[in-house]
């Protein structure tokens, strides 16, 4: 999962996982795009998913730790557990450390077009008439936005573990999969 959507395109090309503006800022995207400026948030869509492919690299090792941690009662209750309790297991574990590796990898990435800047100065202003205030935060958009990705893939994996014996591609998921 995490080698998927670290390569180019890992988000952005998929329709479940790109990374789009937040609800709340689709109004002001779409008066950009009405005044030519579409370019500009193409730019942005796209930095937020090539910052979130970048991330995701860093997921791997985190993933890789959260195992070489797991107890015997954390495999036996993944094991019986229901059909996402290595997911929940591994959201669990790993969602501090994937925050605290993904958001400066995101933020630099979305500093490169001035994405950051933009949308903190647009929905400034905007928030100061707005009924319904906007997120100024635009790195923990993406931020929770990538790893919700993350887990959307391990889920969709975990499932193809469970219900298909193909799947279980490594000597170490046979042999548990088989005491089932």
């Amino acid at each position: 999962s995490t080698n998927r959507l670290s390569a180019v395109n890992g988000f952005f090309s998929n329709a479940a996982l790109k990374i789009l503006m937040p609800p709340e800022a689709q109004k002001v995207e779409s008066t950009l795009r009405s005044l030519g400026l579409g370019s500009v948030v193409d730019k942005a869509i796209q930095s937020m998913n090539r910052g979130a492919e970048e991330a995701a690299k860093s997921a791997l090792p985190i993933f890789t730790d959260a195992i070489k941690q797991m107890t015997i009662t954390d495999a036996v209750g993944i094991l019986k557990g229901g059909d996402n309790a290595a997911t929940n297991y591994f959201k669990e574990k790993t969602n501090a450390q994937l925050t605290a590796a993904f958001r400066p990898v995101i933020e630099a990435s979305l500093k490169k077009v001035d994405a950051t800047k933009y949308w903190n100065d647009v929905f400034s202003a905007y928030n100061k008439v707005a009924k319904t205030p906007v997120n100024t935060d635009l790195t923990a958009y993406v931020t929770e936005k990538a790893i919700a990705g993350i887990f959307h893939e391990v889920a969709i994996e975990e499932q193809k573990i469970r219900q298909d014996p193909a799947a279980r591609v490594t000597e170490l998921l046979k042999k548990v999969f088989s005491q089932q």
